[in-house]
């Protein structure tokens, strides 16, 4: 008896399906989703809290008992500190503008000059803020990759300034240098600052906010993507890895 050779050959064992998660995975997959949505809005806020109370409590001494609002009210008014703050700050810039202002601001300049001590820190100072919170300055608003650690991989940096004119006579070569820095993950507030030389950096299209976005996140939230997407696809990566520890443990071990 001869057999048919377009005759397909029975199914000796069907393939084992995947049993779905039980009640524990699923549990777990819905608190980390949670944490996930939970755990930014949260420590926003709290930031957000320790601010504005840091902020009333060094307000509130300069501010006359007749104009603080517990004093109407049978409670504090979280917040009136800051509010006093930004109107002082605000009043104070409008009269350095004008020329009496002027005026007052340089003689508290070379005040603070001649005074050895608070001289260097009072002008590092100044040159910091003048530098990061100028409406005209360029530190830190431009975004590029910097080859480093080693040939192949691509770190992003901010973009400071050009070196001084000391710097640049102690830098070998004739190529322009810029001065970078080089954030850390997952806080993008430590780093390394170097200079490099002008063609070795690659200026990208993307916000300072952005790239310490992407640091902070090590890279799991892309610029520009819908945040609806960023929850899913975190959520996704932690069920993923949660049904690779299931079926880890599922695994029956080989004893020789």
């Amino acid at each position: 008896m001869t057999e048919d050779p377009n005759k397909v050959p029975p199914i000796l064992s069907a393939a084992p399906q995947e049993s779905p998660p039980g009640m524990m995975a699923r549990l777990r997959n819905y608190f980390l989703t949670g944490l996930i949505v939970a755990g930014p809005i949260a420590i926003t806020f709290y930031l957000t809290w320790s601010f504005v109370t840091w902020v009333d409590a060094l307000v509130q001494p300069f501010v006359p008992v007749a104009y603080r609002p517990e004093t109407y009210l049978p409670f504090g008014l979280p917040g009136s500190g800051l509010i006093v703050a930004v109107f002082a700050l605000t009043f104070l810039g409008f009269l350095a503008a004008n020329l009496i202002g002027r005026k007052l601001v340089e003689f508290g300049d070379t005040l603070l000059g001649h005074m050895p001590v608070v001289r260097a820190i009072y002008r590092g100072l100044k040159q910091v803020f003048e530098t990061l919170f100028s409406s005209n300055g360029s530190s830190f608003r431009k975004v590029g990759l910097v080859e480093f650690p080693s040939p192949g991989m691509w770190s992003i940096v901010l973009i400071s300034q050009p070196p001084s004119s000391e710097i640049i006579a102690g830098l070998p070569g004739e190529e322009e240098h810029i001065s970078v820095f080089l954030p850390c993950s997952p806080n993008p507030t430590t780093g390394f600052f170097f200079y490099v030389p002008k063609s070795k950096i690659i200026e990208i299209d993307m916000k300072a906010e952005d790239a310490a976005t992407l640091i902070m996140s090590a890279g799991v939230v892309q610029p520009g993507s819908d945040p609806q997407k960023k929850v899913a696809a975190l959520a996704a990566m932690a069920q993923a890895a949660n049904q690779a520890n299931g079926e880890a443990e599922r695994q029956p071990v080989k004893v020789d």
